[in-house]
């Protein structure tokens, strides 16, 4: 199997690859891979401070607010926190200090990243009633690496009244998709058949270049996309593919249009797509799940020659 990623890519948290000499069980083992087998980091314990509290200025204030701490603590759960591979952090399960103590004592700074959130809704005497508190608001505990992103500082926790505070303690730890959602590094995960588009018909091929349409990055739909008459290019010819739902059958136009363009399968290429969580970047996303793999099929291996020796 070839990887390389389609020109132009990824983009953001969104990666497309070219993957050749393969076939849809090697790929689909891969997409499989990166929703359940990846390891990314995630909250998976929280401890709210309960009580009232007085400020240096008298002032009461109580740990209630718009929403129950479950709420809250799945809120944290689906945050995504920086995941850095080879940075030290373990499971809680094969942590070198931890794996040995019963559950209730296990998590350490090799096996868990912390952070803490400690906000208070608007004094009495402020103008406004309500203060909304934002995943940004948390503090990191251990390693700047862990902050969680910018792009993400913004997501609304809960709101505050006067009279109200909030405080915890969230601890992340390293966790499979495959044990929850909130682990998975990546969403729509798919992957098509890599195919070549061909101008058949260059006249029947105005009923579609006629409609004035453009691909994503701004090209005009036309015969200029083409060279020597195809378009082998993954991104250009999933755009084709796209605007061809304009004079299929429906629209009134696919009479007209027949066979003018027709797609041609390349055997054994599929392009690979998948929007990453944020925990990892798109390159680590595709690198753990390959990773993965070979230590699977490394450890089967194993297993079978001790099985016939």
């Amino acid at each position: 199997m070839k990887i390389e990623a389609v020109e132009g890519w990824p983009k953001g948290r969104k990666h497309r690859c070219l993957m050749t000499e393969t076939d849809a069980s090697q790929v689909n083992a891969i997409r499989r891979a990166i929703l359940a087998d990846v390891p990314s980091l995630a909250v998976g314990f929280v401890d709210f401070t309960q009580g009232v509290n007085q400020d240096n200025q008298g002032e009461v204030v109580e740990s209630v607010n718009a929403l129950p701490d479950e709420v809250i603590a799945h809120r944290l759960a689906m945050v995504p926190i920086p995941t850095h591979p080879g940075e030290g952090i373990h499971f809680v399960d094969e942590c070198p200090n931890c794996s040995t103590l019963v559950e209730e004592d296990r998590g350490c700074m090799q096996c868990q990243v912390l952070y803490s959130l400690n906000v208070r809704g608007p004094k009495s005497d402020d103008a406004e009633d309500y203060k909304t508190v934002y995943v940004g608001d948390m503090m990191t505990l251990s390693d700047p690496m862990f902050d969680i992103a910018d792009e993400f500082a913004r997501i609304p926790l809960t709101v505050l009244a006067k009279g109200q505070f909030l405080e915890l303690y969230a601890f992340a730890t390293y966790g499979r998709g495959r044990d929850h959602a909130k682990y998975a590094p990546a969403a729509a995960v798919t992957f098509v058949p890599h195919r070549h588009a061909v101008l058949a018909d260059k006249k029947a091929a105005e009923t579609l270049f006629a409609l004035d349409l453009s691909t994503s990055d701004g090209r005009a739909i036309n015969e200029k996309l083409f060279t020597k008459g195809r378009v082998e290019d993954a991104d250009t010819v999933l755009e084709l593919e796209k605007a061809l739902h304009q004079v299929g059958p429906g629209t009134g136009r696919d009479v007209d249009f027949a066979e003018a363009i027709v797609f041609e399968q390349v055997p054994g290429a599929y392009v690979f797509s998948f929007e990453g969580t944020g925990s990892l970047t798109p390159e680590n996303v595709l690198a753990e799940a390959m990773r993965e793999l070979a230590e699977r099929f490394t450890g089967i291996e194993a297993d079978l020659v001790k099985a016939l020796a």
